[in-house]
């Protein structure tokens, strides 16, 4: 019994000895190169993936920014109102129709609203009596404010010395030369006060966004199509691509709102809500946003 007994024990002890260098042998220490590049490649699909959607959180991100300003802008107005109980002029100018160009007063409704916003500096600075293009103006006005350019805008001034804006008062309804006449809010030397909005407050707009003529704009301080635009078809551009302005627009041109948010566009209205209004919306019915005084019954339809 001792002797078989210790047979079995040395026989067990030979296997096992034996079955150290065939487990070594099957042991792994690192991928092979084909599993290294399945797993590289899975990785490039999943960023592939993630980058839109990152794109897409960033650009939401940066409509409401925008929202939030044109929001801050429409308060200023309405405390503006609140003190002289009239709207600000859309521009000052001694005579119409107002040209896009650097000759004239042209005084522009957020030089007025400057005061409303923090910049009491740069309103200090300005003497509205020489004109937006005076020489003793050009330190104020090439001032970049921030409060005037939406995070997906695009800019380049004219001549590198204008401070730009994205966001621009409603003239009127139709294309047509900021003068006297206009059924907007914010026209030449106009005083509109709410009594006047027919319409009522909440449909009729008051300022938008725009994509601006970031190759020659006159800049915010400028009562031109620079700070003005009316509820002509909303202008569609590609994020990130330049807006130049068309070779075939006439001085007295102006041109309507729009984004580079995806099929967009914020609008403050007279009510001081800020809305959206998408790029499809029916002409007549944003023509009778533009118009504060045409009659139409809006109701929520845009």
């Amino acid at each position: 019994m001792h002797g078989q007994s210790g047979h079995d024990c040395s026989k067990g002890i030979t296997m096992f000895r034996s079955s150290q260098p065939y487990s070594k042998v099957n042991q792994r220490t690192a991928f092979t190169l084909v599993e290294l590049l399945v797993v590289v490649a899975i990785i490039g699909i999943l960023i592939s993936m993630l980058l839109p959607a990152v794109q897409q959180v960033r650009e939401a991100a940066r409509r409401v920014s925008c929202s939030n300003k044109i929001a801050q802008l429409g308060i200023a107005l309405h405390n503006y109102e609140f003190g002289h109980e009239h709207l600000p002029p859309g521009v000052i100018n001694p005579t119409g129709p107002i040209l896009s160009q650097p000759i004239g007063q042209h005084v522009s409704f957020l030089v007025e609203l400057l005061p409303y916003i923090e910049q009491s500096g740069i309103a200090n600075r300005f003497d509205k009596s020489l004109g937006t293009y005076a020489p003793a103006n050009a330190p104020a006005r090439e001032q970049k404010i921030s409060l005037f350019e939406c995070p997906s805008g695009y800019f380049k001034a004219y001549d590198g010395t204008a401070g730009l804006t994205n966001y621009a008062g409603c003239h009127h309804s139709t294309e047509a030369p900021i003068d006297t006449d206009n059924n907007g809010l914010l026209f030449l030397n106009s005083e509109i006060s709410y009594s006047d909005i027919h319409d009522g407050s909440s449909n009729t707009i008051l300022m938008g966004e725009f994509l601006g003529d970031e190759t020659n704009s006159l800049g915010w301080a400028s009562g031109t199509r620079s700070s003005l635009r009316n509820t002509s078809p909303i202008i569609v551009i590609a994020a990130g691509a330049p807006a130049n302005t068309p070779p075939a627009m006439k001085l007295t041109d102006v041109g309507g709102f729009g984004s580079r948010h995806p099929s967009t566009t914020n609008f403050c209205f007279a009510d001081g809500r800020v809305s959206s209004i998408s790029d499809g919306i029916d002409t007549i019915v944003y023509q009778n946003l533009g118009d504060r005084a045409d009659g139409a019954m809006m109701g929520e339809i845009y």
